[in-house]
């Protein structure tokens, strides 16, 4: 892998120390100090960053940021779009796995599905782009599983019809794996009856049977009907910007092997929570 060079990550340092304390300006012995970086080369740094326009020196020989970083940072911040760092991942997924990889936004008491990518030889079962799911367990509880424990009980009572002890006890333990691990994973139910329905309906249907369950626990030996796998992503709040879900996997698969999928998305999902700044919810 190639290295960085020393002379951007000062620069980086420099433009970072000064974003992280908004509303202030240094001068160059408080830049050398904070830094650890030599006088001399902290000088020629901040002159190079001044001629450019990125930051700007005071009369009183303070350094701020400049007008041309603020240009560019409301450039980006107008047009750069977390889904387009998020598609070559979700392509990625999609082909090693041999899965369909969908971003999941949720829109109030909905989940919209914004964007998706298929593996080539992929004809499994799958919402489409555009579709409207209602959020509804046991999928919905990824957006509750870092919320604070009523309202996620909360959320639980309102289903019609609300969800039996054991339901509860389930859902309550998924969230818990999902908070320890990153991702949760969705096996077939033994107890569903139907397997054929769109997605669309199974969400919106009124009842506490579904064809997938949350898994609480993962041995690595143990074979299980793998229906998805899901994943969140953070914003600068600690909040759930978006979600990506693995489905349409086929047979069975083995615990150690759920576990490594599960790995591979969480990763993905970092790389695109670090570019929207994200940050994972205090526990």
């Amino acid at each position: 892998m190639a290295r960085s060079s020393p002379g951007v990550q000062r620069v980086a340092a420099i433009l970072n120390f000064i974003v992280d304390h908004p509303g202030q300006a240094f001068t160059l012995t408080d830049l050398v100090k904070a830094l650890k970086l030599s006088r001399a080369t902290c000088h020629a740094l901040l002159t190079g960053l001044v001629e450019v326009g990125y930051l700007y020196r005071t009369s009183d020989k303070n350094y701020m940021l400049g007008p041309a970083l603020a240009s560019i940072g409301r450039i980006a911040l107008q047009h750069a779009s977390p889904l387009q760092v998020a598609q070559p991942e979700m392509r990625a997924l999609a082909d090693q796995y041999d899965v369909i990889c969908a971003a999941y936004f949720r829109e109030g008491e909905d989940i919209i599905v914004r964007d998706r990518a298929a593996s080539g030889s992929h004809i499994g079962w799958s919402a489409p782009a555009g579709a409207r799911l209602k959020l509804r367990a046991p999928f919905g509880s990824i957006f509750y599983a870092w919320r604070p424990p009523a309202e996620a009980q909360a959320w639980l009572d309102a289903g019609d019809p609300p969800p039996t002890p054991e339901h509860r006890e389930s859902m309550m333990l998924g969230m818990r794996f999902l908070r320890e691990n990153g991702y949760s994973a969705h096996v077939r139910n033994p107890e569903a009856t139907r397997f054929d329905l769109p997605p669309e309906q199974v969400f919106r249907e009124e009842s506490t049977v579904f064809p997938t369950s949350l898994l609480p626990a993962i041995q690595d030996d143990a074979l299980y009907s793998l229906v998805s796998i899901i994943a969140p992503i953070f914003e600068l709040r600690g909040q759930i910007a978006f979600v990506l879900g693995l489905t349409g996997f086929t047979g069975t698969r083995k615990g150690a092997e759920i576990r490594q999928i599960g790995q591979d998305l969480v990763a993905a999902c970092a790389r695109i929570s670090s570019f929207i700044t994200g940050q994972l919810p205090a526990a």
